[in-house]
């Protein structure tokens, strides 16, 4: 793939790593250049009401910037599912289509977080933008490159499913809102705050010294640490305040930290971009070319060779080598234990084509 800088410079890149939960992926540029850098700003320093710039490329309008303001921090329920990230920046700078993965700074020039939805009833901007915090960007950017895969830790806690109990229950919704912090109604399995000796019923008030007053500052501070790391978590257990020193877990209920998988090493394949007068004359609208297979390599090994043209991977429509790391990203990093993607593509005057690949597979 390639980098187009903003004095119009190309480069070739290739992808370190990709976090489909936070949609963030680390690029390496292949040159010896000495290349200027953005210095990393403490979004947990951000005020509601400071005023941040948003830059970005919206409408193919190269290197455009916006002003406006913190309007709130740690939203929740603003893309994905409860899954994915749910701990945004949100700020009045206009942010439009193509601003996604743009910079969000402060005003002294330092990178606060990344620009990465709106939310609008057109498509466009009406006044709400957000950003991923560059607290929880710096540790998957930094993961990606260390590890290779982001290395999630978990206090193994259950808290009350509020959106439920609002709908189903509106008195104890009233009462669970007047509740400053994270209240602990159960644990998962093998759950290191309750091997700490955190019970349920505590109400958590604060981890490492960082006030928590709802259930999104927790992920947003848990989201700092990986598996093995200690955190001093201090509850309220029945209007007494008690500290309590956990050693956060993976989802897998271990310390260890998360093994990458190469999944797009395992394809054995290179890959080319189809350009849009090529897509039209073979009549599709999207497309990746694959330009040559290793002999050992899970392609191969599946009948595709030189010349298949990926339409879909699990049903998403690729364009370009990222788009297929991601894909193979999301699913070498799934808990499920078949680890499969389902490839639809097709060579040059034949027809469609679905070849199923095995990623967990020796």
């Amino acid at each position: 793939m390639s980098i187009t800088l903003n004095n119009n410079s190309e480069y070739n890149a290739t992808v370190i790593g990709a976090d489909p939960a936070t949609d963030i992926a680390l690029l390496k540029i292949d040159s010896d250049e000495d290349f200027e850098y953005v210095s990393f700003g403490n979004s947990d320093d951000l005020q509601v009401g400071e005023w941040v710039l948003a830059v970005g490329n919206p409408f193919n309008l190269t290197s455009t910037v916006t002003a406006g303001i913190v309007s709130a921090k740690n939203r929740a329920n603003i893309v994905g599912d409860a899954k994915s990230l749910q701990s945004f920046i949100q700020v009045d700078a206009a942010v439009n289509p193509g601003n996604s993965g743009g910079a969000l700074v402060n005003t002294r020039g330092e990178l606060v977080g990344i620009n990465t939805a709106i939310y609008s009833q057109t498509g466009n901007f009406a006044g709400y933008a957000f950003a991923i915090p560059i607290s929880i960007a710096g540790k998957v950017a930094s993961d990606l490159k260390e590890y290779g895969t982001v290395q999630r830790a978990v206090m193994g806690i259950i808290s009350p499913n509020i959106e439920y109990i609002k709908e189903n229950d509106p008195e104890k919704y009233r009462e669970l809102q007047k509740i400053v912090g994270v209240l602990i109604e159960d644990f998962s399995e093998r759950s290191p705050s309750k091997t700490a000796g955190i019970k349920a019923g505590d109400i958590v008030k604060s981890i490492n010294n960082s006030p928590i007053r709802n259930f999104n500052e927790l992920q947003s501070q848990i989201g700092k640490y990986r598996p093995g790391d200690k955190i001093k978590v201090i509850v309220d257990r029945n209007g007494k305040e008690m500290t309590y020193t956990v050693e956060l877990q993976n989802d897998q209920g271990s310390t260890e930290l998360t093994k990458s998988v190469d999944g797009m090493g395992a394809l054995g394949a290179t890959f080319a971009d189809i350009t849009d007068a090529r897509k039209q004359k073979l009549g599709i609208t999207s497309g990746v070319e694959v330009t040559d297979v290793d002999k050992g390599g899970k392609f191969r090994k599946e009948g595709i060779n030189k010349g298949f043209i990926i339409l879909r991977i699990d049903n998403m429509p690729v364009n370009s080598e990222a788009d297929i790391a991601k894909i193979v990203q999301m699913a070498t990093t799934s808990k499920v234990q078949d680890k499969v993607i389902l490839i639809a593509g097709f060579y040059p005057n034949s027809k469609t084509q679905y070849i199923a690949i095995d990623l967990s597979a020796e």
